[in-house]
């Protein structure tokens, strides 16, 4: 029988080589000053465009939007340029590339915003954990984070231009669709779950009112791409970030089901025993009930990504569970997964030590196999 990871699959105008995507992986390893991507950026993304779609990692749509020391961006032309360099490497070597729009709200730190502000968030409530910043000394150093700064009613519509200039600037950056990032505990998911969002307004209180700021979002990307080069990102019971939902089968229901009117490329569901790129200590057991609801309320293809190796993603993929499977540590440290993947190859392990930060070590020199 044919392994369903390396059927090619229509998504959108496009039509992806296999159905391995590479998942979005924060690396903090963007060019100083002005959070830059640089030539080593493209050369990561280079080697590993046999991935059928590669998402790129996390990209702040504005200075506010900026919630880890050096993390790209995509608001300033040599943003922009930066971006072009590791497009136009990518699709030299056969690749397709989203780029993931995103914004931290609350889970930030003075010392990474303009003039020294504070994060903005839903409601002024402070996520448990530390903010990864950039020290005096230059150096990578972690720091509490602080009581955010609330959103006011006539703040929201700028913060839906960041996005919608975000996505102007991926699309002249040369990339071929982008991902808004609505999960792991950043803005739009601060928005959707009701432990961070107490907002008694439009933007407050029922499903649809805690959901409104990502339709507003996903209309204004849509405007920009056209829906059917746009997808989302949620991690329904996911805790990373100090999130959770009172009534999550109530609130990511309505969420799939909403996302049906925009015809988007994808939906791409963290599963909810992940909790950010880690297994959770505790899954939730009403995990699988969700993905079920998820699967059979979107209408469109769907993409899970949460600790898949080559047997899970093709019992997956055969089950009909979802339609594509993301992989990221194992991308990390093997730029040629699905040749290895195709010929039943060992695997590169990976270094948790450079994961984030640093230069070519732990990024740019995981072997192939054609190196060997």
């Amino acid at each position: 029988m044919t392994n369903p990871l390396f059927q090619p699959f229509r998504l959108g105008p496009h039509t992806l080589k296999n159905r391995m995507v590479m998942a979005p992986l924060t690396r903090s390893r963007a060019g100083q000053p002005g959070n830059v991507p640089t030539a080593l950026n493209a050369e990561y993304y280079r080697q590993r465009a046999s991935a059928g779609l590669i998402i790129s990692e996390a990209t702040q749509v504005s200075p506010q939007g900026q919630g880890y020391a050096w993390t790209p961006g995509i608001h300033s032309a040599e943003q922009v340029a930066g971006w072009r360099l590791v497009a136009d490497a990518v699709h030299g070597a056969g690749g397709l590339m989203f780029m993931q729009l995103w914004h931290v709200g609350r889970v930030s730190h003075p010392a990474l915003q303009p003039g020294g502000a504070l994060p903005v968030a839903p409601s002024a409530i402070a996520p448990t954990g530390m903010a990864f910043i950039v020290n005096a000394e230059g150096q990578g150093e972690l720091v509490p984070f602080v009581t955010p700064r609330v959103l006011e009613l006539d703040e929201i519509p700028g913060i839906v231009g960041q996005y919608r200039d975000g996505a102007r600037n991926a699309m002249a950056a040369g990339m071929d669709g982008v991902e808004v990032h609505a999960a792991n505990g950043y803005l739009l998911d601060q928005f959707l779950n009701s432990s961070s969002n107490h907002r008694r307004d439009a933007y407050g209180g029922s499903p649809e009112n805690r959901a409104r700021l990502l339709m507003e979002v996903l209309e204004a990307v849509c405007g920009v791409w056209g829906a059917d080069r746009v997808g989302v990102r949620l991690s329904p019971l996911g805790t990373f970030n100090d999130m959770g939902d009172a009534d999550p089968e109530a609130t990511f229901g309505y969420v799939a089901e909403r996302l049906n009117d925009f015809g988007l490329a994808y939906l791409h569901v963290v599963e909810p025993f992940m909790a950010g790129n880690a297994p959770a200590a505790t899954p939730d057991p009403r995990g699988e009930a969700i993905m079920a609801m998820i699967r059979m309320s979107f209408r469109g293809p769907l993409i899970v990504c949460g600790g898949y190796d080559q047997a899970k993603a093709v019992a997956c993929l055969e089950s009909g569970r979802a339609d594509l499977v993301a992989f990221g540590r194992l991308f990390i440290a093997n730029p040629d997964l699905p040749e290895r993947f195709r010929r039943g190859a060992a695997l590169n392990g990976w270094n948790e030590a450079t994961f984030y930060g640093g230069g070519a070590e732990g990024y740019t020199d995981y072997p192939s196999l054609t190196d060997a």
